[in-house]
Formats: C-alpha cells, sequence, structure tokens
C-alpha cells in the first residue's frame, strides 16, 4: 500500500469515457486523490470530475502540466495527443501508459497484458512507454492464453461484436439519438458511424485497407501475435452493434495436438482474469458484465469440423477491462 500512497499520476483525456473509467478504477484500488491530477484539454479546464462516490478532482489543462511532478500518465486522449506530447512527458521522467494505438506495434515498445506477457514490461523501463492494447484483442488475449499454455494454438478465427462505448461519447451518444428517434418518428441520420447503428449491425470499425480488412481487424489480428509471442495465424472480422457497453465475440481455435473439453474448461477456471461459466446452456452477455472486471467465457464446446477444434463465446466491458483497468493493472505491476 505504501507506494500506492506515494505514487503520483496524471490522467490525460480524463473526461472522457476510458478516462472517468481510469478515475473511478483507481479510486476503488486505493490510490489517494491527492496523488490524482486529472489533465485534459483547455476546454475541460476548471470542470469538476468524480473520484470516487464522494470525491472531485478539479481538471487542469494537459498542455501546460509540469510532468516531471508525476511519476506515470495514464493516456486516454487518442494517438494524435500521445504522439505530441510522448517526448515532453518522458523527458520529463514520467512514464506513460498509453491507450491509444499510436506505439502498439512499435518493437522498442512493450504491449502488455498483465495476466498474458508481464515480462515484457521491463522493456518499459527503458522506453518510458508501455502500450495499452486493443480492447477486443485483451478479452480474446485473456481468454486464450491459457488454453495456449495447455495445448498450443494453430490457428484462430474470431467475429467481434462491439458496442458503440469503443467509439466514444459521440457513438453512445448517436446510439441513444437514433433509437429515440425511430420510435419518435424523426430520423437522425448516421454521422459518427458509416451507417445507422440503431437497431442494426455495422460490419467496418476503422477504414479499410488495400486487402479489404479494416484497421480494427489489422490492430486484433497483429496485436494478438505481438502479446502471444508468437506468429498464430488469425483472422478477425470486427462488427459494431447497438450495445452501449461491453464488448462480445465469436472465437474458433484450432489446436495442434488433442484435447479435452474438461481439461480446456479446467485452464479457464483457474486462469487470472477470466470467469467461466461452465454449463454448456448457460452464458453471458454484454448487459450482464457491464461494470465487471473479468473476461467472461461461456459456450465452450468442440467443432467437429476439424480434428482439434473448439468453439467459444467471450464478453467483457471494454471501458474496464478492454481499457482503463488494463492500464491500471500495468501501474500496479510497475510499483509493486
Amino acid at each position: 500500500m505504501k507506494k500506492k500512497n506515494t505514487t503520483k499520476i496524471a490522467v490525460i483525456g480524463a473526461t472522457g469515457n476510458v478516462g472517468r473509467v481510469m478515475l473511478q478504477i483507481l479510486e476503488e484500488h486505493g490510490f489517494p486523490k491527492e496523488n490524482i491530477t486529472a489533465l485534459a484539454s483547455q476546454r475541460s479546464t476548471g470542470r469538476e470530475i468524480s473520484y470516487g462516490e464522494k470525491g472531485t478532482l478539479k481538471v487542469f489543462p494537459l498542455e501546460t502540466f509540469d510532468f516531471s511532478k508525476a511519476d506515470y500518465a495514464l493516456s486516454s486522449a487518442g494517438s494524435k495527443i500521445a504522439k505530441e506530447f510522448s517526448h515532453k512527458i518522458t523527458q520529463a521522467g514520467c512514464t506513460i501508459i498509453d491507450n491509444s494505438s499510436a506505439f502498439r506495434m512499435d518493437k522498442n515498445i512493450p504491449l502488455v497484458i498483465p495476466e498474458v506477457n508481464p515480462e515484457d514490461l521491463a522493456l518499459g523501463q527503458k522506453s518510458k512507454i508501455i502500450a495499452n492494447p486493443n480492447c477486443s484483442m485483451i478479452q480474446l488475449a485473456v481468454a486464450l492464453k491459457p488454453l495456449d499454455n495447455l495445448r498450443k494454438i494453430k490457428r484462430v478465427v474470431v467475429s467481434t461484436y462491439q458496442s458503440v462505448s469503443g467509439a466514444g461519447k459521440a457513438g453512445m451518444d448517436e446510439l441513444y439519438a437514433q433509437a429515440r428517434g425511430t420510435f419518435m418518428n424523426a430520423l437522425v441520420p448516421a454521422q459518427h458511424f458509416t451507417k445507422p447503428i440503431a437497431f442494426n449491425l455495422i460490419p467496418q470499425i476503422d477504414i479499410f485497407d488495400h486487402d479489404g480488412n479494416t484497421g480494427e481487424e489489422t490492430k486484433v489480428m497483429n496485436e494478438f501475435q505481438k502479446v502471444m509471442h508468437r506468429a498464430i495465424p488469425i483472422t478477425a472480422t470486427c462488427v459494431r452493434v447497438p450495445v452501449f457497453i461491453g464488448h462480445s465475440m465469436s472465437v474458433n481455435i484450432e489446436f495442434e495436438e488433442a484435447f479435452s473439453i474438461s481439461d480446456a474448461k479446467n485452464a479457464l477456471k483457474t486462469a487470472k482474469g477470466v470467469s467461466l461459466i461452465p454449463d454448456s446452456e448457460n452464458y453471458m452477455t454484454p448487459i450482464e458484465i457491464a461494470g465487471e472486471d473479468a473476461v467472461y467465457v461461456s459456450r465452450i464446446r468442440k467443432d467437429p469440423s476439424i480434428p482439434h477444434g473448439l468453439n467459444m463465446w467471450i464478453v467483457a466491458d471494454n471501458l474496464r477491462k478492454g481499457a482503463a483497468l488494463n492500464a491500471v493493472q500495468i501501474l500496479e505491476a510497475l510499483i509493486d
């Protein structure tokens, strides 16, 4: 507890979806309010933001903050801000735990999920930057790492069903406005998403590349291989769905050798960060896991179409384990 009482932390992007959850989790994990500085853009300066149920923090401008007054910066302000301010922050002796995609595939910067590859944190001591992975990929890797330890994974096929909170407050507002407009007979055109999101599914998150993959699909595939330390063949289809909080995924795994369902369930049952629903006819949904920390795994069954195949359903709160919680867990691993 001593290091939590003395560690100075700046939260960049504190007024955004993820930034607010970062502050909530820091309070839940026992970090004293007086050691936390909430940072955002100039237009948010002076606002008060919640820190726990009773506390508040005043928001200070990122542009003028002296980072020599912070030991760590938890950043959720996006890639542009991360790249613009990273040199200033690290030169002041402050270590960044960054939630954007700016540094994830840099070979000199660790991409870390504490339950999966905590050994990579050592590289962050030199780089002074540690990247927080893609929200969907985090829950995928947390669930698949214990299975890969059981039997080497040969191939992964994943389809994600991602909530609008992954697109920020604007995405949540658009879903709300379109859903309300449907019942009020008032059309609200798509602005933040490529098509209407209310009562719809959109098989596009980010822009398409020359191979027809979206940016989100490429992130999931590339980042999964980096944290697993192995070029496991993986293909992904990422879909935006009309859900406010919680990312879901249908995952098909092919192992290199034979396995049993009971062994797979036992591996998941004892895995850190995983909550297993062992009953084959029970499962979790996004509305049930909002606000929870665990990665929930259910509907585990053999795939009869291949020799060593496994199907599973994975759900997690994308704002917590998919972003803010993972960043705080990295911080705790660094100061322990």
